[in-house]
């Protein structure tokens, strides 16, 4: 995390870092995956989408996850998780 305030190493409020802060990242990305892949097989088996496109979707995520967008994109994912959470019922 950065310096708030010009303090090097104080994290900012709501913010604190800890043991699990990267895993919380890593599980939220996996679950991400992990939904997509079932919505992609659902929309091949019930026509939606046909298995070249699909195919297509694909190698394009994987090929812009290594460019220079990508950082970005998993800001706005991480910021739209986060926001999700904090809805209340």
């Amino acid at each position: 995390m950065g310096a708030v305030g010009g303090v090097p190493g104080r994290v900012p409020p709501g913010r604190q870092g800890g043991p699990t802060e990267g895993v919380i990242s890593v599980a939220i990305s996996l679950s991400v995956v992990v939904l997509l892949l079932v919505i992609l097989v659902v929309m091949i088996r019930g026509g939606s989408i046909k298995p070249g496109p699909a195919l297509v979707a694909i190698l394009f995520g994987f090929f812009l996850a290594s460019t220079g967008i990508a950082p970005s994109i998993n800001r706005f994912m991480n910021s739209l998780a986060e926001t999700i959470n904090q809805i209340t019922f």
